[in-house]
């Protein structure tokens, strides 16, 4: 069946806005740690005592993660997956078996009902034996099928799904197109309503698990007509229905095992059964889905830096320069310092932020989004480092390497498998500016109207009035607090062991935070939104100072609980003072900065002005067009969508 090719719509950079404000969640029903970090205020009685899974919970967990721990060292073959850039058929099925496929799913579905702490700890453990296997597993439960259907999914829908997803069905996510990246109003992709059915048109790029997936969910927007409010909508389709085809197998850089592709969607009937959500809801159900989901990235990355730690202990204790191990010098040991308390911060982020998911009590949409963010860029610092402490062997592949009879170490391997996570689920870029609108949104539900251009004389009298009378009371409270206090957190001094002095400094720096954002709206009003650079060092600071936040209460729940309490509380002790030191410097950079000059540069680069500076290369790219046209109709192209046997 050919499709009409369909129409991308035009949207304005306004437009775009008003989508986006409208997907997200516009109050807060629940507390917030990491919003009230950003609005000055140190809520450590958010986070601690540190909370805690249900002894049930901990043991159902603690029994998958054995049976996890002997399948990855027995059945998962990374360099195989590697070297073959797909993982093999047996290794999915026994993940199958092993009911790997439905760890979130409730246990009346099928599934293994684990909590979001034990579901992070079994993708950092799947991670660590195959990054590959880590991202088929995270992509298939975070924010594919179960996920979605498990929060919006009618009683018939989680009947008919949520038992195949836990032990046969591989899922996908569906919403990115070849020119719809993190701007989903100009999503093309539409579905039609037809009697009892829509009917889908359109083109998927990065489709992860698309290629072996059996189900999917799919973002289509639905024409406004009579009796359809219209609008991105959510639809769980099947993978084997009639036109779809998956037109390209991606490749990458690494990730090699990775099943993502192009899907086609050719005139493709779906029943409005299997639609998630109202019409309309599309976006607001992705985003509220990934509030939670988005922690399984900083899992892997917590993974991916428990095995950097490892190898740079072994290597650098017995790689030998000028008469003694490289770690006991200190431009290696440095590295190796930064490894370890990074470490020990991200399970602190996500330990944290997973049990404070599981127990509901506040809303985590900010430390769900810090813990991506920090995890995935501090992840690829760590991997960087390890690189650089294996020297030549770093760079070596781990095949090239027991070629010639040495230890097949991954480095090269981690750190391109690592790069996709600062792109993965929102963008480095996206994600500092999503954060930020949070941080903000206590400002702009007061003061909003204030700078909004379109708002009247009238409206704008009373959201004045309203600011008054909110910053009246807020601002003198980031005058003064107990981080100026010498004995305040003293329950975190024991004996030498003293991290009070780094909670008070997290006290009195977020006030400090809380007043640059507040002379930061003041000084820019409505044209604050386009100070990506600012707003994104904000919210560096915010994640240093959550980090440390969290660190801290790790490390003194260990030491209550009488588990290497001496030691964390040296690792959390290290590692605040590293997350002070860039603090600081972010600090500085916020009112000492190229931003300006960077604006007016760029500006010149792209009139060509400095394009003589290109001269004297050659470009080895291919010709064709920087975005695939799709919105022509399909040319015939083999379908490459592969069907696991079992």
């Amino acid at each position: 069946m050919s499709a009409t090719p369909t129409t991308r719509p035009v949207v304005t950079e306004r437009e775009a806005r008003q989508v986006a404000e409208a997907a997200r969640e516009q109050h807060w029903r629940k507390p917030s740690f990491a919003k009230e970090l950003f609005l000055g205020r140190f809520r450590l009685d958010l986070i601690h005592p540190h909370p805690l899974p249900a002894d049930e919970d901990v043991r159902r967990g603690e029994e998958f993660l054995t049976r996890l721990r002997a399948f990855c060292e027995t059945e998962i073959d990374s360099a195989r997956i590697e070297r073959e850039a797909r993982i093999p058929d047996e290794t999915i099925n026994g993940l199958k078996e092993l009911g790997a496929l439905g760890m979130k799913i409730d246990p009346e579905y099928g599934g293994l009902g684990l909590t979001q702490v034990y579901y992070n700890k079994a993708l950092a453990l799947a991670g660590s034996a195959s990054p590959a296997v880590g991202a088929l597993l995270s992509a298939h439960q975070s924010i594919g099928v179960p996920q979605p259907l498990k929060m919006f999914g009618t009683p018939e829908q989680k009947e008919r799904f949520l038992p195949r997803c836990a032990r046969t069905d591989i899922s996908a996510f569906l919403l990115t197109e070849p020119d719809v990246g993190s701007d989903p109003a100009r999503l093309a992709t539409t579905a039609v309503p037809d009697g009892d059915d829509y009917v889908l048109d359109g083109v998927k790029l990065w489709t992860t698990n698309g290629v072996v997936a059996g189900l999917l969910v799919v973002m289509a927007r639905v024409p406004q007509t009579e009796g359809h409010k219209g609008g991105i909508t959510a639809f769980v389709v099947e993978a084997s229905s009639p036109g779809i085809t998956v037109e390209n197998r991606n490749a990458f850089m690494g990730l090699r095992g990775l099943e993502n592709g192009v899907t086609r969607f050719q005139g493709v009937r779906v029943p409005a059964a299997n639609r998630i959500g109202p019409e309309g809801a599309g976006l607001k159900i992705a985003l509220t889905t990934l509030n939670t989901g988005r922690l399984s990235l900083p899992a892997m990355c917590a993974g991916a830096g428990k095995w950097c730690l490892k190898i740079a202990r072994e290597w650098a204790g017995v790689r030998e320069q000028w008469g003694k191990p490289v770690a006991l010098h200190e431009a290696v040991g440095s590295k190796i310092a930064f490894i370890a308390a990074t470490t020990f911060a991200l399970e602190a982020v996500l330990d944290l932020s997973s049990q404070m998911a599981d127990e509901d009590r506040n809303d985590i949409r900010i430390e769900a989004a810090l813990a991506k963010l920090y995890g995935s860029e501090m992840a690829w610092l760590m991997a960087d480092e390890l690189v650089q402490i294996r020297g030549g062997r770093g760079f070596e592949t781990a095949e090239s390497l027991k070629a010639r009879g040495e230890r097949a170490v991954p480095a090269e391997q981690i750190l391109r498998d690592l790069r996709i996570n600062r792109i993965f689920e929102g963008s480095t870029e996206i994600m500092h500016l999503l954060i930020a609108r949070e941080a903000v949104d206590a400002h702009l539900s007061v003061a909003g109207d204030l700078i909004d251009p379109d708002k009247s004389l009238q409206d704008k009298a009373r959201a004045g009035a309203q600011a008054g009378v909110f910053y009246a009371k807020w601002l003198p409270r980031l005058i003064a607090g107990p981080g100026q206090l010498p004995r305040s957190y003293a329950e975190f001094r024991h004996g030498g062991a003293d991290l009070s002095p780094h909670l008070r400094y997290i006290e009195r720096t977020a006030r400090k935070l809380a007043r640059s954002t507040f002379y930061a709206m003041s000084r820019w009003q409505g044209r604050m939104e386009t100070k990506q650079g600012f707003l994104g060092r904000i919210v560096d600071i915010g994640a240093e100072l959550f980090a440390m936040s969290a660190a801290c209460v790790r490390a003194e729940l260990l030491r209550s609980r009488g588990e290497n309490g001496r030691e964390a509380y040296q690792l959390a002790d290290a590692f605040c003072h590293q997350a002070r030191l860039r603090v600081d410097a972010l600090f500085t950079r916020l009112w000492s900065n190229t931003d300006a000059l960077d604006r007016k540069l760029v500006k010149g680069v792209l009139s060509g002005t400095y394009a003589w500076l290109e001269e004297g290369v050659v470009d080895p790219s291919d010709d064709g067009p920087w975005i695939a046209d799709t919105h022509t109709p399909a040319t015939p192209r083999p379908d490459v969508r592969r069907t696991v046997p079992e």
